[in-house]
């Protein structure tokens, strides 16, 4: 005999429990995080609606939005039940949420402290499993101009241009520069590589009168700052 909760078809729900109809009624906050994973997917599996389907995703995840989205599209069809059309569907959207966060984080934000400029990073690169190295550019109110993707590497490290750095930052007229990259491996102490990269654009800036505020590096809850340990004098 077929087990009848694990082959409920959303419409055999409550209408209160359908993810559509409650949205309409509701409104979008009322939706769980599986619930709005529901509606993104459309549609369940073979013996499983959407709304279950995406309950055993997140449950996979320790119901963690942030490791949900750490997974390639590779990763996310292991999962029964998800094909490519539906890993796409949810890359992608998680994908558009990043974006959005990061968006806001942007506007016109002013950088006041290590914290602010690792909340302005954050969503970029905390989840990833590759290192990336990127540039913050500054004006004279420590304003932010522009947040720029400098280089992508491997999992050991990534290639940082100096010349392109200050060329971006002559080009913005900015006034300051933060650095930031990631350590995929979460293990935030500074490699005798990132020593030296922080040393020269701090001595290259001073040739050109744009100063090197931070350099960030960041793991997935936390992050080291050569400003905070008195490491750019």
């Amino acid at each position: 005999m077929k087990d009848y909760v694990a082959n409920r078809s959303i419409k055999s729900l409550a209408e209160d429990d359908r993810p559509r109809e409650k949205l309409l009624s509701k409104g979008i906050a009322s939706l769980s995080n599986a619930e709005l994973i529901a509606i993104v997917i459309a549609s369940g599996s073979a013996g499983k609606n959407a709304v279950d389907l995406s309950m055993e995703l997140l449950q996979s995840c320790d119901n963690s939005l942030a490791q949900l989205s750490k997974k390639s599209l590779a990763e996310l069809q292991k999962h029964k039940g998800i094909g490519k059309a539906k890993a796409m569907t949810i890359v992608s959207a998680l994908e558009l949420s990043k974006r959005n966060l990061s968006e806001k984080s942007r506007e016109r934000t002013q950088i006041h402290s290590s914290q602010d400029a690792y909340l302005l990073i954050k969503a970029q690169i905390f989840h990833l499993k590759i290192e990336e190295f990127w540039v913050a550019y500054l004006d004279r109110a420590n304003k932010l101009i522009s947040l720029k993707l400098l280089s992508r590497g491997g999992l050991h490290g990534t290639v940082v241009d100096i010349r392109v750095i200050l060329k971006n930052a002559l080009d913005h007229l900015a006034s300051g520069i933060i650095l930031f990259h990631n350590h995929p491996s979460g293990n935030l102490k500074p490699s005798s590589n990132d020593d030296k990269i922080t040393i020269q654009m701090r001595d290259a800036g001073k040739l050109v009168d744009i100063l090197i505020l931070d350099h960030l590096i960041v793991s997935n809850d936390s992050y080291y700052s050569y400003a905070d340990e008195g490491r750019l004098q």
